[in-house]
């Protein structure tokens, strides 16, 4: 059997970081297809697989020809690639397998799709192989239940072209102990943190390791400060030893919740170990707006402080806003202006409140008949498919504004110019001279700064 595993392209915006991309060096895409991978490591070893994904390369019609299926992972985000890959396997005559969280939250809208294995790989995927053996493959696999990820295989890394990335990934828990009415994590993974052992998480480091990778690692995972007990006693120390005993190879970046803020002991064991950037999704300075959508771990604290101490912990931290709640007024665009430029965020990734399907915040826009067209899963393409108290149009104006101004030349270097005067790489933790950092800087300046 021939399995062509598909990537769907991320839309020319913050998702895909295009254009930032053009100042690195032989880079073509952020971090790779880790599901797939993953599905990739679950498949039969006889089979052959190749891996396509369209952030690098194009889907060519060789590539169809070849395969006697192929299989589509897909996130939001990569809704409008999906479908496009989706028409051109029909016409080709291809078999397609989907799945991943866009397939899962909307599988109703997919009969043009042969076979739908659904939710978490580990517990569908194994059903609909053994029914494809015995010819009897069904339409759609799904299960309400969590995988065990204990059992979960070391990801195919070697079917990369490892050179094309800028990060490697790895997962080390499933789920989020908080339940945000927009976000759709805890309906796909769970409140339960879910986490695979330290024997497994320095497997898969030694595997991207031994490949040759010398750079970046993104730990995916929902929140990896979910289980903080088994982080600081088990995962941490071995990760950390792991990295001394071979220079400290990687630098880590991970998503986490803003309350890593009130643990010292915690913040001190992740930078030792190697991470050095987080992101956090702060979404608004507004209490009202914090108590809308259930952000509990925001609510009534210092956000800009507790930012500033994570900094201070040697962090880079990246953070996600969201306008377009019902409870923000026309001040609400300059009230973030003014947290992010004093928070000195470099990285912020505004956008549009979207409500994604099955959400707590789709439910209820829905019963209020509040929804538009369905959402694109881009949340920074200036669309919504919300109809919101503020007048839409005074909502894109002010989220316009609100772009162009924190990335306009002196709001962006006055804050990085900030963060660079404040922060110190601490005692204890090597840093890796890379030429391809030297290398995006000298472009930069002699693309922005001359030319």
């Amino acid at each position: 059997m021939k399995i062509l595993l598909v990537s769907p392209e991320y839309p020319d915006s913050f998702w895909s970081f295009k254009h930032a991309l053009e100042f690195v060096p032989g880079k073509e895409t952020t971090h790779p297809p880790l599901g797939l991978l993953t599905v990739a490591a679950m498949l039969p070893d006889e089979w052959e697989k190749k891996v396509v994904d369209l952030n690098i390369t194009p889907l060519t019609d060789e590539d169809m020809a070849w395969a006697d299926y192929v299989f589509i992972g897909a996130m939001y985000a990569q809704k409008a690639s999906a479908e496009e890959v989706i028409d051109r396997c029909r016409a080709a005559g291809v078999k397609i397998v989907a799945g991943g969280p866009y397939f899962t939250s909307n599988d109703d809208d997919f009969e043009r799709v042969d076979h739908l294995v659904l939710n978490e790989s580990e517990i569908t995927l194994p059903s609909f192989l053994a029914n494809l053996e015995n010819g009897r493959a069904e339409h759609v696999y799904r299960s309400d239940a969590f995988a065990d990820l204990h059992e979960t295989p070391v990801p195919a890394y070697e079917l990369l072209d490892m050179d094309k990335y800028i990060s490697m990934s790895v997962q080390f828990s499933r789920g989020c102990p908080f339940d945000c009415d927009f976000c759709d994590i805890t309906k796909l993974n769970g409140r339960r943190p879910r986490t695979k052992t330290k024997e497994q998480i320095l497997t898969e480091l030694e595997n991207i390791y031994r490949l040759g990778w010398r750079a970046g690692v993104f730990f995916v995972d929902d929140n990896l400060i979910g289980n903080r007990r088994l982080l600081k006693d088990e995962i941490l120390p071995a990760v950390r030893e792991w990295m001394e005993e071979r220079n400290h190879p990687f630098s880590f970046l991970t998503q986490v919740s803003i309350d890593l803020a009130d643990d010292d002991e915690l913040l001190d064991s992740m930078y030792r170990a190697g991470f050095d950037g987080v992101f956090i999704g702060v979404e608004t300075p507004s209490d009202e707006g914090l108590i809308e959508c259930g952000k509990t771990p925001n609510k009534g604290r210092d956000m800009v402080e507790a930012v500033k101490k994570i900094q201070g912990y040697g962090f880079q931290v990246q953070g996600g806003f969201i306008v377009g709640f019902d409870s923000d007024g026309p001040n609400i665009f300059q009230r973030q202006i003014e947290f992010i430029q004093k928070s000195n965020i470099v990285v912020a990734m505004v956008g549009l409140l979207n409500a994604l399907h099955g959400t707590k915040l789709y439910n209820r826009l829905k019963k209020e008949n509040r929804l538009s067209d369905a959402t694109t899963g881009d949340n920074t393409d200036f669309s919504t498919n919300i109809v919101p108290k503020m007048p839409l149009e005074k909502l894109e104006e002010g989220y316009n504004y609100l772009v162009k101004t924190i990335y306009s030349p002196k709001y962006y270097y006055g804050r990085l110019t900030r963060y660079l005067k404040d922060h110190k790489v601490k005692v204890g933790k090597a840093k890796r001279f890379r030429w391809t950092h030297l290398s995006a800087f000298a472009k930069s300046a002699l693309l922005l700064g001359i030319i």
